[in-house]
């Protein structure tokens, strides 16, 4: 490999590369190791990324993960391509098939972000629309998306009290970790997202997270209905409908090979 022409710069791309293809946070000493690169100018380059919020420092684990900054720049190329343009027709045909109101979001910091919207005939409004962001602990989408990470890394995006809003006084009381964690380990049990109320009241969304090659969560599917459209039974059902999308989804863009 040639030399790079600005060392720090080749130095913090690699990093952030190795920490985008691990499976979690890493500590500095294994990134030193494994890029090569000296401790001590990981942990400089480490201190400055964190400074930019690219890397977010877990100090109980002592291992650095990527921080929001770099979620923000992995979220904006997902809005645009492939995501957008291949998730499109396959929402449609998931709106048609079960007659309920369909999303596509991406994870943005702590929201998530519209970046399909298909609304079924004769649906109620929503405002769950194209480049609308929302928070994501309220959301189907985005709680199916947290479920699917690492606990730590869904942790460190959460630090206190003041990480979490609230739309209205009827939704599920989500305003501290431990009550986040409760629904996110119900969801990972249920084996789908489930948010009833907590966007708009009198609805009721189910969402699956779409996964790239790694098992990483980089989007969700979803879908909106009123509360008393399906009967808590068939829950399980729909949730099929959308987990098929999701996984046709991240076979397109990503090569995975859905379940048999």
């Amino acid at each position: 490999m040639a030399t790079p022409k600005v060392p720090a710069a080749d130095h913090t791309l690699r990093i952030l590369s190795l920490l985008a293809a691990s499976r979690g946070p890493l500590p500095a000493t294994m990134i030193a190791a494994q890029l090569g690169i000296p401790r001590s100018t990981v942990y400089h380059l480490l201190s400055t990324l964190q400074e930019h919020d690219f890397v977010m420092h877990l100090p109980e684990e002592k291992r650095y993960g990527l921080g929001l900054a770099a979620v923000a720049l992995s979220s904006a190329y997902e809005r645009q391509e492939p995501l957008a343009r291949i998730g499109r027709p396959l929402i449609a045909a998931l709106v048609d098939r079960v007659r309920m109101s369909g999303h596509l979001a991406v994870p943005h910091g702590r929201d998530v972000l519209y970046v399909i919207e298909e609304r079924a005939p004769g649906a109620p409004p929503l405002i769950t629309d194209v480049d609308v962001r929302l928070p994501m602990h309220l959301t189907a989408s985005g709680r199916a998306v947290l479920a699917a990470l690492p606990k730590a890394q869904a942790r460190a995006l959460f630090p206190d009290q003041r990480a979490f809003v609230h739309r209205h006084e009827s939704g599920d009381g989500i305003d501290r970790y431990s009550r986040l964690r409760a629904v996110l380990d119900e969801t990972v049990t249920r084996g789908f997202a489930l948010e009833r109320g907590s966007v708009t009241s009198g609805l009721t969304s189910v969402g699956v997270p779409v996964l790239d090659h790694r098992g990483w969560p980089v989007a969700a599917i979803a879908v909106t209905f009123p509360d008393e459209r399906v009967p808590e039974d068939r829950l399980p059902e729909l949730a099929a409908e959308v987990r098929g999308a999701a996984e046709v989804l991240s076979t397109r863009i990503y090569g995975r090979r859905t379940a048999k």
